[in-house]
């Protein structure tokens, strides 16, 4: 990836989950990224951080994934920033049988590849 490197907020409640992707994203000197472990604070860090992408968890405590993804998408400075949901409750068969998409939206199934998170991530900020 070459230029300006692109932000990425990861927003997950499992703290040595997002560390590593936060490590690994930034070793590829790609990538900008900032991490949330508190969903309640989701939306105040991505207005303070301005991603060009959201990766999301889906199951969290305290606000599950879609909420923060309406509230991410009812903000109108953040409502043309793509959101990829990470889960562990769909199986990664399940998301490629799907073309990386469920119900329409972009998911990556956990335990996550970082060569395949890459990947979308390259996708989606082209």
């Amino acid at each position: 990836m070459k230029g300006a490197k692109k932000r990425v907020l990861i927003v997950d409640d499992e703290v040595s989950f997002t560390r590593l992707l936060k490590l690994n994203l930034e070793q590829s000197d790609g990538y900008e990224v900032q991490t949330v472990n508190a969903p309640l604070t989701a939306l105040a860090e991505a207005r303070r951080f301005q991603p060009e992408l959201i990766l999301l968890d889906v199951m969290m405590p305290d606000l599950p994934g879609g909420d923060v993804a309406a509230q991410l998408l009812a903000d109108p400075a953040l409502r043309h920033v793509p959101i990829i949901f990470l889960t562990a409750a769909i199986k990664k068969a399940e998301v490629s049988a799907c073309g990386g998409l469920v119900g329409g939206l972009p998911f990556v199934a956990k335990p996550v590849e970082m060569k395949e998170l890459r990947r979308v991530l390259d996708a989606y900020l082209a």
